[in-house]
């Protein structure tokens, strides 16, 4: 029965659909939009470029099948007109929310009477459920509402517009048609640099943790996930991240062997923290004090001229501005 299009997170819920013989065509949407450039101002297709080369310059696959993937997903989506129904299948957590945001937002700006839409977004990881278990989450399917687009809309601009306080100023928003986004939006905040030392949430964490004599990158990677009510990062985020600090200079993480973490792990590699880590790590110095920063929060290109911060005691963003 193709007159259904179930749009999800990604591979895992799919491959859980099928053996359940969830009815109809399956659309993974596969894109990491916590991580790298999302700039707005871009059509969905030239959007996709951008992420593409982002994905491949992360190193996490082949740059013409990445490419070939986002042409396929997005000619799908603009085939929606051929199907009855589409479902959107996701979770709680900010990887999906963000997903939600860009695909409500586009049926936001492509609509059509003839076609249902809904959605059934749960408190649970549709990954990790049996095949059994995915078959009964009908019971949590609503229609999307002009409510769910217009949020939608405003939200998933917000985070691709160039200015953080954008992103921050949903927290004042009446976001109950989509009942976990304000979770998300709390946590992408936290991605920004820590007011009192410059690191992320994620960073800070691994530092944590390695601090504690764990240092094995598979038990820090599990340990990081634990600190998460809404486990939203993949393992391919995480090492990045924990070379970011390796690669810091000085160093805020030192390998026992080399300077590079060996993909895949290598169980037998220690990660340690180091002096400059653990002041880092106690707020007594901030790393933004002689690192380089240069990363993009959705639309936002944090750098040394645009840094902005998260003080998580008072729950605001801070404009750090330089010393002239």
């Amino acid at each position: 029965m193709n007159h259904i299009l179930n749009i999800t997170n990604g591979d895992s819920t799919v491959d859980l659909m099928q053996q359940a013989n969830i009815p109809g065509v399956y659309l993974p949407w596969r894109d990491v939009l916590h991580d790298g450039p999302v700039p707005e101002g871009l059509s969905l297709e030239a959007l996709s470029e951008v992420r593409s080369n982002f994905i491949s310059s992360q190193g996490w696959g082949e740059p013409e099948l990445i490419r070939l993937g986002f042409i396929e997903r997005d000619d799908t989506l603009k085939s929606f007109k051929q199907y009855e129904k589409i479902i959107l299948w996701f979770e709680h957590d900010l990887y999906d929310q963000l997903q939600i945001l860009q695909i409500l937002d586009w049926f936001n700006n492509h609509r059509c009477d003839k076609t249902q839409l809904s959605i059934i977004c749960v408190d649970q990881y549709l990954g990790m459920l049996s095949a059994d278990e995915i078959s009964t989450l009908y019971k949590f399917e609503v229609t999307v509402t002009d409510n769910h687009l217009t949020l939608s809309s405003a939200a998933w601009s917000a985070f691709r517009s160039p200015s953080s306080e954008n992103w921050y100023d949903l927290l004042n928003t009446d976001t109950k048609a989509l009942p976990f986004l304000n979770g998300a939006i709390v946590r992408m905040l936290e991605e920004y640099p820590a007011s009192f030392n410059g690191l992320s949430r994620i960073a800070n964490q691994a530092l944590k943790s390695i601090s504690l004599g764990i240092n094995t990158p598979w038990d820090i990677f599990t340990h990081y996930q634990q600190s998460e009510q809404r486990k939203f990062l993949g393992d391919s985020s995480f090492w990045i991240i924990i070379q970011t600090l390796i690669d810091s200079t000085p160093p805020l993480l030192k390998l026992s062997e080399g300077n590079k973490l060996s993909l895949p792990i290598n169980p037998d590699q220690k990660i340690t923290i180091t002096k400059t880590g653990e002041d880092v790590l106690l707020g007594q110095i901030n790393w933004l004090d002689f690192s380089t920063l240069d990363r993009w929060i959705g639309g936002v290109h944090l750098t040394q001229n645009n840094t902005w911060c998260w003080d998580s005691d008072s729950r605001v963003l801070v404009k750090i501005i330089e010393a002239s």
